[in-house]
């Protein structure tokens, strides 16, 4: 820094002799006198000093300026740090202002900043669940408990999506991170024991920033664990990513009205993949002693026994996050055997609901040759056993504000209808991404239904809807795009006046900064989900409203339902039932509303994502790894 300074002023200085002297000689009567004084050593010095004196006092004014305009930022800067270790600052650091020689500086300083705020925030929290003797988990109780777990040993997770990507900005690469209820829960262990995420790399630029073993340090301000990106093809990524997982598996297990495809290229394709990622799984775990592995979801079913086969030491979870469907339902599967075979190879395989865990069991039980346990919830197969257990995943909420944020203003209702060109007296909000297992187009019926039941509703009752295109390389999620656009638009025409209409409809990714006004305003917000393994909407509304407002509307084939019981539940397929339950929310009587969020918000505050996550490391590592011991009794 005082390299800079230095550097800057005599830049300064000789920037302002410069210009002066070149000034000076482009008037005549100084370059005359100069040009005497020189030749004609005899001839009057005064014109020479005057030229003199007027340079060095321009020089001088010149570093006055720089050294009082540095001064004065240096000031600022100074009071911001002071005002950042008494309290937290509510504005940039003053250098972020400055010119872009501070800009280094500045960034720092803004990651210092941040750090400081996040370790006030956690240590105020943990200081204050301590004196009420509470037992709410949060990111550093969870560090701590995955240091107490782990206890050195390596952790590597395995997901489809990547907690990082990073895309082109115009001429600048930026790192950017996905929207994912995932990536909040896993962090915190990563960050803990400094391990490797695994992921498909698939950003525009993620090729660009990683090193020879593709391999990215992340989070980019402050590295805390590694990226390996495993690349794919074109191919690849169709066939196992678009096509098995997506249009095979996806709707087999969510039993939502839209046909399985099975092809054999496809299958092919989803083989090919996982045991790309295994191999890269099994390179990480090279020279390391009784690692853990976390594995995310329905795209690696054959991943777990690929890995226990090649190191037999290792614990191996796999968590499911869509709903496990009836044995019957999953029967039609070609590959139903080597998909369960794979995941077996699992010690600890996680879904959301016992429901779903009973159907699993069951499943299993009619499918391979293996010893059921339903006591213990546990599967023995050639040797081997695989735990069975629930794992109710959440958000990151805690009941007081993220670490360096304050909790945000109630919004102005009318202000938002209004930047939409609406003028209405309730608002109603979803929020999905556009696919056909979430209910979207008997939501919009439901409105209707209302509208036609409850008249006098028209011109006060508008509902947002604000939707996340999705795989739109399906056919069907294309079709289902375009259908809800038509619904839409009918309802629209049937009731629209001029300053309303029942229904708006964005459609485009949208970050938790765009939703939360809408989750924060709204009387009601509609879950119409035909099956759902949890819907994490359900507990992001609930946990937005720290007003202790508003009505949730959820269907009961969500396994949120399980939890959250201050909701008004209703059967997604029945419309009478949707119009019903928006009537009654926006007629509650305020007491019982209250009553309702609140109970619903202590139950996701306690049921975070950060428990989640502890319970899920807990119980792979209290499962006894001597499986070829374990017998029925």
């Amino acid at each position: 820094m005082k390299s800079t300074l230095r550097f800057t002023l005599y830049l300064a200085v000789m920037i302002a002799l410069v210009s002066s002297l070149f000034s000076a000689l482009q008037m005549q009567p100084y370059h005359n006198a100069f040009a005497q004084a020189v030749l004609h050593p005899t001839s009057k010095w005064g014109s020479l000093l005057q030229f003199l004196a007027e340079a060095l006092l321009m020089s001088f004014s010149t570093l006055l300026i720089v050294r009082w305009s540095l001064i004065g930022l240096i000031r600022r800067s100074a009071d911001w740090i002071k005002n950042l270790r008494l309290s937290t600052p509510h504005e940039a650091p003053p250098l972020l202002s400055s010119s872009p020689l501070f800009e280094p500086l500045a960034i720092e300083v803004r990651h210092l900043a941040n750090s400081l705020s996040a370790a006030r925030a956690a240590a105020e929290t943990e200081a204050r669940l301590r004196q009420s003797r509470e037992s709410l988990w949060t990111p550093e109780r969870l560090k701590e408990h995955a240091r107490s777990q782990l206890q050195q040993r390596s952790l590597v997770v395995v997901s489809n999506r990547e907690p990082y990507m990073h895309i082109h900005k115009g001429k600048q690469i930026e790192c950017v991170v996905p929207p994912s209820g995932l990536v909040t829960a896993i962090e915190p262990i990563l960050r803990a024991c400094s391990g490797t995420w695994i992921a498909h790399g698939s950003a525009d630029a993620d090729r660009e920033v990683v090193d020879s073993n593709d391999k990215v340090r992340v989070p980019p301000e402050e590295p805390k664990y590694t990226l390996r990106r495993v690349w794919l093809t074109k191919e690849e990524e169709e066939g196992y990513y678009y096509g098995f997982a997506n249009e095979g598996l996806w709707p087999l297990c969510h039993i939502a009205h839209a046909r399985p495809l099975f092809r054999p290229g496809d299958w092919d394709q989803y083989q090919a993949v996982n045991a790309r990622f295994a191999k890269a799984v099994i390179e990480e775990l090279e020279g390391t002693e009784e690692p853990w592995v976390l594995i995310q979801d329905y795209h690696f079913a054959l991943l777990p026994r690929l890995i226990k086969e090649a190191r037999p030491d290792a614990r191996v979870a796999l968590f499911w996050h869509i709903p496990w469907p009836n044995p019957e339902s999953f029967g039609i599967c070609p590959w139903k055997k080597e998909l369960i075979h794979g995941m077996l190879g699992a010690d600890l395989l996680g879904f959301h609901i016992q429901y779903h865990c009973n159907h699993f069991l069951d499943t299993v039980d009619q499918t391979l040759e293996s010893r059921v346990d339903r006591e213990r919830f546990t599967v023995n197969r050639q040797g081997h056993t695989t735990w069975v257990k629930p794992f109710p995943i959440s958000v990151a909420f805690t009941g007081s504000p993220s670490p360096g944020m304050t909790l945000n203003k109630h919004p102005d209702k009318a202000a938002l209808l209004r930047g939409l060109g609406i003028q209405a007296r309730f608002l109603g909000v979803g929020v999905d991404r556009i696919d056909y297992t979430k209910g979207i187009i008997e939501r919009f019926l439901g409105i209707e239904r209302f509208l036609e039941k409850y008249p006098q509703y028209v011109r006060q009752f508008t509902f947002v809807e604000l939707g996340a295109p999705s795989r739109s390389l399906i056919k069907r999620y294309s079709d289902l795009i375009h259908e809800a656009e038509v619904e839409v638009e009918r309802i629209n025409r049937r009731f629209q006046t001029k300053e309303w209409k029942p229904i708006v409809f964005l459609k485009k990714q949208h970050s938790h900064k765009d939703i939360e006004p809408f989750y924060k305003a709204a009387e009601v917000c509609l879950v119409t989900s035909l099956h759902d393994g949890m819907n994490l909407v359900a507990k992001e509304f609930v946990a937005a409203r720290d007003d202790g407002d508003g009505v949730l509307v959820l269907s009961s084939f969500t396994g949120a339902s399980r939890e959250l019981r201050g909701c008004l539940l209703i059967n997604p397929y029945d419309i009478n039932e949707i119009a019903e339950a928006i009537r009654a929310a926006l007629e509650m009587d305020p007491a019982n509303r209250t009553a309702r969020m609140k109970q619903m918000r202590q139950i996701v505050r306690e049921r975070n994502i950060y428990r989640w996550a502890a319970n899920l490391i807990a119980e792979l590592g209290h499962i006894p790894m001597r499986n070829t011991e374990t017998t029925l009794v």
